[in-house]
């Protein structure tokens, strides 16, 4: 336990250090995020080794006190945080076109994975709602930093993560009131299925669908990741939106009455392919290169919103190991194609899709990690999107009476064809002749290229991951 909580730290202090000390921020954070990475891995072997591990902050026991819990998902998030803030922060660093190198990004970017790492860890409703806050605010701090562009979009982002952190407390205090509890671990024992029950689960769901942007509460995310920094862009689709999809997994997986879940969970599913259909449609139609990124994650959380609902319905717990591949195999590729567009926008000097056109030849690498992500968010083989959706579909396509659900997942994968090769047949495009040398940036494009190629790998690493998922359970 004592690598999880240095990787809680080590972020901690390097965004307090970094409030007194501003000099050469970038090379500290990246020291940082490597340090915490291996911390991390190493959290992860203590739980391959000997299993899951607890511990009761302050010596208090619960229900009194605050519960950390390292499983094995728990030291997967962190390995998987810890790797992308590090990915980022290099970028971030190394890139010419980074709007975030000499700016208040990197404590912001330290607090954010401070935060998430807290989350991750944490077991507890009220300890959630302070990680959420803390998530919350860092982001909205972060969106701004692109400058008064972003006011209206942060500002928007802001009051609607407000009310969500209402409606989450409202249902935290009417749990704590019903129970006297806040552990999930202990609800999970002695809650009933009461209208009080439900009621706060319904109130919970309603804040953490709209902190997560998932569908039909998603209205605000494109134009917030649209308008962000590059590398900021980046933490929020493939990091922030994650955190209250775990959260709302571990609610309705543990505290919620099997006949209440068995129901909620049709809606969860049926929302999930609307997700997929119409977050796919507005990526195909935007003229703005950023927003169809942005829109994709809408579409994309489509996929683990979908077995959320289905793993509900079934209570068929290895749909649980096909959701939270969904969310790192997205999380990587999403990281590459901010990261691309980004330093594809920056170099042709414009926001716009079309302006792509002949892309391929101006900047082939940043082009190839664009389609290279993009693959996998289609589910091409052998990628991390492929081994997550046939994780998926396997018990979809055992009974006959489950191919509507195995339709939606089609659906969803043509749409995400549609608006990845659009961008891609553009860029292939014949490039004016007498365009000007925009000289781009190689190694920034090779940094953009990386995640992508990790989410490619993840298929090598796939069949021990889902056979350790199954046997030690989530």
């Amino acid at each position: 336990m004592s690598a999880a909580l240095l990787s809680l730290l080590i972020p901690l202090c390097t965004a307090l250090l970094l409030l007194l000390v501003r000099s050469r921020a970038g090379m500290l954070v990246i020291l940082a995020n490597a340090l915490t990475l291996g911390c991390a891995i190493a959290a992860l072997h203590t739980v391959i080794g000997t299993g899951s591990q607890q511990l009761a902050l302050g010596g208090w026991d619960v229900p009194l006190g605050i519960r950390f819990e390292l499983g094995p998902l728990t030291a997967c998030l962190l390995v998987f945080t810890a790797l992308v803030h590090l990915l980022v922060a290099v970028y971030a660093e190394r890139s010419r076109h980074s709007q975030t190198r000499d700016s208040d990004f990197w404590p912001l970017s330290c607090l954010l994975h401070a935060s998430l790492t807290a989350l991750w860890l944490s077991r507890d409703l009220f300890n959630w709602y302070v990680t959420l806050e803390l998530l919350g605010l860092v982001a909205v701090a972060m969106v701004i930093l692109s400058g008064r562009r972003a006011h209206v979009p942060a500002l928007r982002y802001l009051l609607l993560s407000l009310t969500a952190s209402l409606c989450y407390l409202l249902g935290v205090a009417l749990i704590y009131g019903e129970y006297a509890a806040l552990d999930v671990r202990l609800l999970s024992e002695i809650a009933t299925d009461s209208q009080i029950t439900r009621l706060a689960l319904l109130l919970l769901t309603l804040g953490l669908m709209l902190k997560a942007a998932l569908w039909p509460l998603h209205q605000w995310l494109p134009a917030a990741h649209a308008a962000a920094p590059t590398a900021v862009s980046a933490l929020l689709s493939a990091l922030v939106v994650k955190g209250p999809l775990f959260i709302l997994w571990m609610l309705w997986d543990n505290i919620a009455p099997e006949d209440f879940a068995r129901q909620a969970g049709i809606g969860f599913a049926l929302a999930g392919v609307a997700a997929l259909v119409s977050g796919g449609w507005a990526a195909l139609h935007t003229p703005w290169l950023k927003v169809l990124v942005a829109y994709s994650t809408v579409a994309q959380l489509g996929y683990a919103l979908l077995a959320l609902g289905l793993l509900l319905y079934w209570q068929d717990e290895t749909l649980a190991t096909a959701l939270w591949l969904f969310v790192i195999a997205h999380g990587l590729a999403k990281v590459s194609m901010f990261l691309a567009a980004g330093e594809m926008q920056g170099t042709l000097g414009s926001r716009r899709v079309s302006a792509l056109k002949g892309a391929s030849q101006t900047m082939p690498v940043g082009m190839f990690a664009f389609a290279v992500a993009g693959g996998s968010l289609i589910g091409l083989p052998p990628s991390g999107g492929f081994v997550a959706k046939w994780v998926l579909l396997q018990p979809l396509l055992l009974q006959p009476s489950h191919w509507p659900w195995a339709l939606g997942v089609l659906l969803g994968t043509l749409a995400s064809a549609a608006y990845v090769f659009r961008v891609v047949a553009i860029a292939f495009d014949r490039a004016d002749p007498n365009r000007p040398d925009y000289h781009p940036d190689v190694s920034a494009q090779w940094l953009a290229m990386l995640p992508a190629l990790i989410v490619w790998a993840m298929a090598l690493l796939s069949e021990p991951v889902i056979r350790w998922f199954a046997e030690v359970g989530l």
